[in-house]
């Protein structure tokens, strides 16, 4: 197993509401180069966390950050033009600090930052560190 020191949170940049899986990921970042889908976690619009690229291996998620990262990407991010926003619904919010936690657990040491934190983009739609704090995880 590799050395994690970050989780590293994403959305999918697509708009709220609308549904898109795992397969649909791989197939828009296999069509980009990529060997397989970048994200490890997928969380649906429903709540639910499927697994993509599996932890063992590399990501291909935040250029210059993959070696020692896991990364997540919640289903959503964006308005119905395309605009950056946090549209974590209750469902993904809830999985999403069930699974933070388990990885803290984990990886104590590890960071946990947005992807706009390693890059010049607006991804996840929401400050991160805030979303800590408000949910008790730091």
């Amino acid at each position: 197993m590799r050395k994690i020191n970050k989780l590293i949170i994403h959305s999918t940049a697509t708009p709220e509401g609308r549904h898109v899986t795992v397969d649909d990921i791989r197939q828009w970042h296999l069509a980009r180069g990529f060997k397989d889908i970048g994200y490890h976690f997928v969380i649906y619009l429903d709540g639910s966390e499927h697994k993509g690229r599996p932890i063992e291996q590399i990501g291909a998620h935040c250029k210059g950050q993959n070696t020692d990262s896991i990364g997540i990407a919640y289903v959503g991010g964006c308005d119905i033009d395309l605009m950056p926003k946090n549209t974590l619904n209750e469902a993904q919010i809830k999985q999403l600090v069930k699974h933070i936690k388990q990885f803290k657990d984990i990886y104590p040491d590890a960071k946990v930052k947005g992807h706009m934190h390693y890059a010049a983009t607006s991804c996840p739609g929401f400050e991160v560190g805030e979303f800590l704090k408000e949910n008790g995880i730091i």
